[in-house]
């Protein structure tokens, strides 16, 4: 079988010949501690989307791209934003809470941010910044690099990330694509100072629980147990992924001191942005055998593993 993540990771652009060049803004390591959530799309109609290698990590009229954390428990991380390339900061904006789509955000879409002037016509925007992390103000000359604040949820978000922004002249572009044909296949370029490689969809994270758990306490990073005890009424298994597409298939595995107990293909039916699977086995004893249980999440596209995540719970 192939190795993980073959089939999704495609060589990367070359920066692009302009002297504008861009740094990840986001002090993580993408596909471990964070990953993107969405692209730019490069559809101009109404009602579709796409993302520069027409795939749909997107939406309708995201002019942007989304560096998101796993899990909203991530946010404790106190995840950096970083200035994607030297300027001037022409403006900023602090004192949104961080509540998303809980809150009233009219005229504050973008939540906690700073706006970025670099030469030649080139911008920057970095949004849903953390309520009180704003470290820079108007006038201030900053270095690539630079910390900025750091990722919160505070504007139109449902879900902790950087929004970045980039526009020349006025005209929003999108870094992975500054040319891009619209035929689907790699660009020759683009305006990452290091490339920065597309990844279509993978595991965001996976636990275990004493029962099926609610969606909230998943994307909340709060549903895992790191110990069950013995009578629990059940033992289960559970995958978070993003960019999930129809056909997609999640395979759960469960394996105990005695051997396997738990081994299921859930085929998901449509594309989504991010979803979670769960499966597992109700007691019929008086006790579980006490010891590790081990689970195996796999993520699978057209017969290949693009994902996969393990983790183990102590039943005592």
């Amino acid at each position: 079988m192939r190795s993980i993540l073959t089939v999704l990771i495609t060589l990367a652009a070359t920066p692009a010949a302009s002297d504008f060049v861009l740094r990840q803004p986001v002090d993580c390591v993408l596909g471990e501690t964070c990953y993107i959530q969405n692209y730019f799309d490069q559809d101009p109609g109404e009602g579709i989307f796409r993302d520069f290698r027409c795939g749909e990590l997107s939406y309708d009229g995201h002019k942007g791209t989304d560096f998101a954390l796993p899990t909203h428990a991530d946010l404790d991380n106190r995840v950096a934003v970083l200035a994607a390339a030297a300027g001037v900061v022409k403006n900023t904006r602090d004192g949104v809470a961080d509540g998303g789509f809980d809150q009233s955000v009219s005229g504050q879409e973008c939540g906690n941010g700073v706006v970025i002037v670099h030469e030649d016509g080139w911008q920057t925007q970095y949004c849903h910044l953390r309520m009180g992390s704003v470290r820079v103000s108007p006038g201030d000359r900053v270095s690539a690099g630079a910390v900025l604040g750091e990722i919160g949820l505070s504007g139109a978000t449902q879900f902790p990330h950087l929004h970045l922004s980039v526009r020349k002249d006025g005209k929003r572009i999108d870094p992975f694509a500054p040319q891009t044909s619209g035929d689907c296949s790699a660009p020759d370029s683009s305006l990452w100072e290091q490339p920065i490689p597309y990844v279509s969809g993978g595991l965001l994270s996976i636990g275990f629980s004493d029962d099926v758990p609610n969606y909230d306490d998943v994307r909340a990073g709060t549903a895992a147990h790191a110990v069950l005890p013995v009578d629990a009424g059940a033992i289960v298994l559970y995958g978070h992924a993003f960019g999930t597409r129809k056909g997609d298939i999640l395979r759960l595995e469960i394996t105990g001191p005695e051997g396997g107990i738990l081994s299921q293909d859930v085929a998901l039916e449509k594309t989504q942005a991010q979803v979670f699977r769960a499966s597992g086995r109700r007691l019929t004893k008086p006790n579980w055998p006490a010891g590790e249980y081990h689970g195996k999440v796999t993520m699978i596209r057209a017969g290949e593993a693009i994902s996969q995540k393990t983790v183990v719970v102590s039943v005592e």
